[in-house]
């Protein structure tokens, strides 16, 4: 049994990325939907409960629990989804609307070997639409000018939109900056001091087009767990390298969501934010929609 659930979630994580594999994909995930999910469906219609909150282990941590099949819908089409790094409970503080700041960053330009990602300014902007926002662009984000506005001005939100890699090794867990790789480290020294500082908590920290390690099954809660550690509340990111168009469209639905339903939770408004993109011809795949997970406080 041991050896079928591995080799199906090996399947699956290998296939769910690729655009020509939705038969296998929903297969695969069929599969696991009735591992996890399908004995418990019972109790979970009459509890009426809305979120679902996983703590996982081994290969199931690069697994999107969103995409679970049950034959005719995904999971994230009947529940909101989170994942928490342990049995911990998070301080269940709902996220502060009335005034809602980000500090937005990203790079739409290549940089340092990587490649440009040209949707990062649209997503930016859209994101600035919906809620007040300092940005960082290009060569504006660099760790220096990121550390000070960390560590001065009281953002709630931080949405990094940028490279990044998140590994079960530290030194190659890391966000891309326009002046050099920011190693996770670093990342949370900068949460940590602006916890010592101020007593607002992040309570978001948004990694847009960042992916895990391929293989590593430690590697998908790397940086998310390292930052909500280090203090932010909770962390919105990818497993894998996702569609900058389809992001962009994803995040600004996202922060919509936020903005317009002050009782929304950040699980709910991520759930309506990926319907939006499954119900989209374009990106109905789970290629695009599935690989974003909220870690931490859900609410």
């Amino acid at each position: 049994m041991k050896q079928d659930v591995e080799r199906t979630l090996s399947q699956l994580r290998e296939n769910i990325a690729q655009p020509y594999t939705l038969r296998m994909v929903q297969s695969l995930s069929g599969r696991v939907y009735d591992w996890l999910i399908r004995p418990a469906e019972a109790d979970l219609a009459k509890s009426q409960v809305k979120t679902l909150v996983f703590v996982l282990d081994g290969a199931l941590r690069n697994i999107p629990m969103a995409s679970l099949y049950d034959a005719k819908q995904y999971l994230v089409e009947n529940y909101a989804i989170a994942l928490s790094p342990g049995l911990q409970l998070f301080d269940p503080k709902p996220l502060p609307r009335k005034q809602l700041q980000a500090l937005t960053a990203g790079l739409s330009e290549a940089r340092l070997g990587f490649s440009a990602l040209p949707n990062v300014e649209r997503e930016l902007k859209e994101i600035q639409s919906q809620v007040g926002t300092k940005v960082l662009l290009n060569q504006q984000f660099t760790s220096q000018a990121i550390e000070k506005q960390m560590k001065s001005l009281p953002f709630k939100v931080v949405h990094l939109a940028t490279h990044g890699q998140f590994s079960s090794n530290a030194d190659k867990t890391f966000i891309l900056s326009w002046d050099k790789q920011i190693k996770v480290n670093e990342l949370s020294d900068f949460l940590r001091i602006r916890e010592e500082n101020r007593p607002e908590a992040i309570e978001l920290l948004v990694l847009s087009a960042c992916e895990t390690v391929n293989g590593d099954n430690r590697a998908a809660l790397g940086l998310a767990g390292i930052a909500v550690c280090a203090g932010a509340r909770s962390t919105l990111a990818s497993l894998w390298n996702v569609d900058d168009e389809s992001t962009a469209i994803l995040m600004s639905q996202f922060y919509q969501e936020l903005a317009k339903t002050p009782r929304l939770t950040k699980a709910e408004a991520l759930r309506h934010a990926q319907l939006a993109l499954l119900q989209n011809p374009s990106y109905k795949r789970p290629m695009f929609w599935a690989p974003y997970v909220l870690v931490g406080n859900w609410l």
